[in-house]
């Protein structure tokens, strides 16, 4: 079934986020961040680096804030170090979208031809980083029981975006 946009951002306000750290990406941009910036419950601050975002996401979870970080998976990767320094061994829940531009319908992402594609599960799981593949509209619920664990374990969680939603 089709991954819709408008799902992913109810379910997104059902996991208590109300701020988005978005560095856009041509797989969210068009159909999910650009009605997410139109969205009167959602406060969306727009950053030039994705570990400037971990660091953003980070400082709003100390204040008392959720937040999503909205990013590529190219620029996960750019910002690996951060993630492990302040997500993962400062014990901060920092919750990720991650596009996996490129990604072919129906492979595994690693499956893909794509090399940048394949090592995202496996660097995640070397890291110990939950991590789920939002991909039709049957994984849209894994949504928010996902933020709510990775706050509740003050642990980062990766929710990789596997096609373009409508």
């Amino acid at each position: 079934m089709e991954l819709k946009a408008s799902d992913i951002i109810r379910e997104i306000k059902r996991a208590a986020i109300r701020f988005v750290v978005a560095l856009p990406d041509r797989t969210t941009s068009e159909h999910l961040l650009k009605p997410i910036l139109q969205d009167r419950e959602l406060r969306v601050v727009q950053v030039c680096k994705e570990d400037e975002g971990i660091s953003i996401c980070s400082g709003l979870y100390s204040t008392g804030q959720r937040a999503l970080l909205l990013i590529q998976h190219t620029g996960l990767l750019d910002s690996i170090n951060s993630l492990r320094g302040v997500a993962v061994e400062g014990q901060n829940p920092v919750c990720m979208m991650v596009g996996l531009l490129g990604k072919e319908p129906g492979v595994a992402p690693t499956q893909s031809q794509r090399y940048g594609l394949r090592i995202v599960e496996p660097i995640l799981d070397a890291m110990g980083i939950e991590h789920h593949l939002i991909e039709g509209a049957e994984d849209i619920t894994k949504i928010a029981p996902a933020v709510g664990r990775a706050y509740e374990r003050s642990a980062p969680v990766v929710l990789l975006i596997g096609r373009e939603p409508r």
